[in-house]
């Protein structure tokens, strides 16, 4: 009785491991649900012995699916310390997750017949890459496989909406050295919006574009590994960096000099190490501040005047506190307000002031309330800031659109004096550090064309859905 049924159990073993396909696609994917009765190690039947264990036993299945287009299969690899090849993600939307035939924690040992062993990953990739027509793989399953169905799920806000972010930097797959399949990068540009479906590995999140079509995921280096990478790069450039003048910003030659933010803008986040910004889509709605943000000298006081003088009921300036004392024929509250030093210094230490500064002994400033008071009247406030000024701006209360107003082009044949060099250097420097804060950017070649484009801008952003930082929200 015993012989019988070991002599059954060898033949079970002996039997070929496709004895079952299900067709998943079109593409005529078939897949081995795992054996009963597995092979030993993954070799072949001959070597199992009816006496073994069958804890010691390695289950083994074939995959097999037609690839005749370009698409990727949607899956990276790795060399566990054993130098198997194990599958180290599976990208969201891709071949492999749409037809759920591949776990991560997965091992390959041969594809098409060919044994894995001895080939680095980017050979394997770039074998997968360009096979076409029917792919086998001769999988060992990972423990993963007998439970989840997906190994990737969308990633989702605790209020239950999916995650989205506002890329914060610049980044090309292509020219990264760290990521593990450059094919499977999403290039990106600042202010893209890319929703968030993964975030199961500490260094590569899976996302994929807002705007596009494709719905297959790719990697995006997570926060900490970019800021890890930007922290690297800037300590090898810190020699030289201690040798370049940072005082760009203190080169105002307007109004007033010296002119600093106010004491809640003392302690500013790193702008060099900003990633991405998790945002959240709304419906149209009104804009409360526009700020002008730009080098010098570019012309932002003048586009302000000229928005003011053409639409006086839409648009207005904060009108600045001093210290100094009136003028002959000067009215309080007309083009200053005047106080006295103790006053303005008691509300700059209750953190009542934008901006302030000093100019001839006397102090300047850009109060919050005369900026509230406008929005009351129902306008929208024109500010003229620097830019750190945004840590206090960037809310809900002041929800600003922030413009760019970047330095006319130089174009052959111009002359290039010392100022224009100057403008378009500091125009460049400033658009380098804080362009993720841009909703829009604008050359100043043309005033007339300046103008047109802003009244746009703010038009359209008040009848279209925007997306806005999820903390004026939440």
């Amino acid at each position: 009785m015993t012989t019988g049924l070991k002599k059954t159990d060898s033949a079970l073993l002996q039997t070929h491991d496709v004895v079952a396909h299900e067709v998943y696609s079109d593409e005529a994917l078939r897949v081995t649900p795992p054996p009963t009765s597995p092979y030993l190690n993954g070799d072949s039947p001959e070597s199992v012995n009816g006496d073994m264990d069958l804890e010691n036993v390695t289950r083994v299945r074939l995959v097999q699916f037609q690839k005749n287009t370009d698409e990727p299969m949607g899956i990276t690899l790795k060399m566990n310390d054993l130098n198997h090849c194990i599958v180290a993600r599976i990208m969201h939307g891709g071949m492999i997750h749409r037809q759920g035939t591949l776990h991560v924690g997965d091992e390959i040992r041969e594809i098409n017949g060919i044994s894995v062993a001895n080939q680095t990953v980017e050979q394997l990739q770039k074998m997968l890459r360009e096979m076409r027509g029917s792919i086998t793989f001769k999988i060992v399953p990972s423990y993963r496989s007998q439970s989840l169905s997906c190994d990737v799920s969308i990633i989702l806000h605790p209020m239950g909406m999916p995650i989205f972010v506002r890329a914060q930097f610049e980044y090309d797959p292509a020219k990264d050295d760290l990521i593990p399949c450059k094919e499977a990068g999403i290039r990106f540009r600042v202010g893209d919006i890319i929703q968030i479906i993964s975030k199961d590995d500490h260094n590569w999140w899976q996302g994929k574009l807002e705007n596009t079509k494709n719905g297959t995921a790719g990697l995006i280096p997570s926060p900490e590994l970019q800021e890890w990478r930007v922290a690297c790069i800037a300590m090898e450039k810190t020699k030289q960096e201690q040798q370049a003048s940072c005082t760009w910003f203190g080169k105002k030659k307007k109004q007033y000099k010296d002119k600093y933010l106010a004491k809640h803008n003392a302690v500013f986040d790193q702008l060099d190490l900003v990633t991405y910004e998790e945002v959240v889509k709304l419906p149209a709605f009104k804009r409360k501040t526009l700020v002008l943000l730009g080098a010098h000298g570019v012309g932002r006081r003048h586009i302000k005047n000229t928005l003011i003088a053409k639409h006086p009921d839409r648009f207005a300036y904060p009108i600045p506190h001093t210290t100094r004392p009136p003028k002959k024929d000067e009215e309080n509250g007309k083009n200053y307000y005047f106080v006295s030093h103790d006053q303005m210094m008691q509300d700059i230490s209750n953190n009542e002031y934008l901006e302030y500064g000093s100019h001839e002994d006397a102090m300047y400033g850009t109060r919050l309330e005369t900026i509230r008071k406008i929005h009351e009247q129902g306008m929208v406030s024109i500010l003229d800031v620097e830019p750190q000024a945004l840590k206090v701006l960037r809310t809900i209360e002041f929800a600003p659109y922030v413009v760019f107003i970047a330095a006319p082009t130089i174009t052959p044949g111009m002359n290039e004096d010392e100022s224009l060099q100057r403008l378009q250097k500091e125009s460049e420097a400033l658009q380098k550090s804080y362009a993720h804060y841009f909703d829009m950017t604008i050359i100043n070649n043309e005033i007339d064309d300046t103008i047109r484009l802003l009244e746009e801008a703010i038009d359209l952003v008040s009848t279209t859905a925007q997306w806005v930082p999820v903390s004026w929200v939440y």
